[in-house]
């Protein structure tokens, strides 16, 4: 069994809750600025999220819930124009410090930091996103506790495709066997186990019904010291929060 080399992160979810109060807003105001009456509801949120990328959900939204919609002749302009107006609002919010981090997250980071790990963020939202998170939630430098920031657009086919997983290990050098991943949904886990990647779960209210097949463990959160997990599938070994010794555990079973 090779040695842990790196741990690879989701965002959205998975670093933090951003799904129901920060992306799902932050839409919302950017239909109303462009006048538009659309309302993504948190159950409406919760159908579209089985589309990854935010364009593709804009895209979904109209091919599959809002077919009444007249489309623009540039359509891709508008989705665009839609999705950085989007953007703006979240990173805006964040900036705020509206979306915190969720339980256990910054220790894990921090322990992976001080061990000397390497770290790689994994995820589909756009960088600005990334950046936005790291520096307000975290710290302003929190950007360069990681060796790469694999995000958005740069590749084509986004999870539950492997391909970001993939890109992300060739930019740092590293096999499958090298790493584990940190993922909170189906199209996660379908990205990293498909990339070959050990994958450990965190759940949250759109993700906690999910099929996680293949995932080492799946928890309900992180975990503190003081506000322990809960283990939906696996086993912690007793461990009442994930740390780093809970992961090498989990990487070498």
């Amino acid at each position: 069994m090779s040695e842990l080399k790196a741990l690879l992160f989701d965002v959205d979810g998975t670093l933090a809750d951003t799904e129901k109060e920060g992306h799902r807003v932050a839409f919302n105001r950017a239909f109303a600025d462009a006048g538009l009456d659309w309302d993504w509801t948190p159950e409406l949120y919760g159908r579209l999220l089985a589309v990854t990328g935010g364009k593709e959900r804009i895209r979904y939204y109209l091919s599959d819930f809002k077919r009444e919609f007249t489309l623009p002749a540039n359509l891709d302009e508008f989705v665009r124009g839609l999705h950085a107006a989007k953007t703006e609002h979240y990173t805006r919010m964040l900036a705020e410090g509206a979306i915190p981090l969720r339980p256990g997250v910054r220790r894990l980071l921090a322990e992976a930091r001080d061990a000397g790990l390497r770290m790689a963020v994994v995820t589909t939202t756009t960088p600005a996103n990334v950046e936005a998170l790291l520096t307000h939630a975290i710290e302003p430098d929190a950007m360069d506790w990681f060796d790469v920031i694999a995000a958005g657009d740069i590749v084509p086919a986004k999870k539950p495709a492997s391909d970001i997983y993939v890109w992300a290990m060739n930019k740092m050098n590293l096999t499958p066997a090298d790493c584990i991943a940190l993922e909170d949904s189906r199209n996660g886990i379908l990205s990293s186990f498909g990339a070959g990647v050990k994958t450990i779960i965190t759940t949250n209210d759109y993700t906690h019904d999910d099929d996680f097949s293949g995932a080492v463990i799946v928890l309900d959160q992180m975990g503190e010291p003081d506000r322990p997990f809960s283990v939906l599938a696996g086993d912690a070994g007793g461990a009442t929060y994930l740390d780093l010794n809970l992961v090498r555990r989990l990487h070498s079973a």
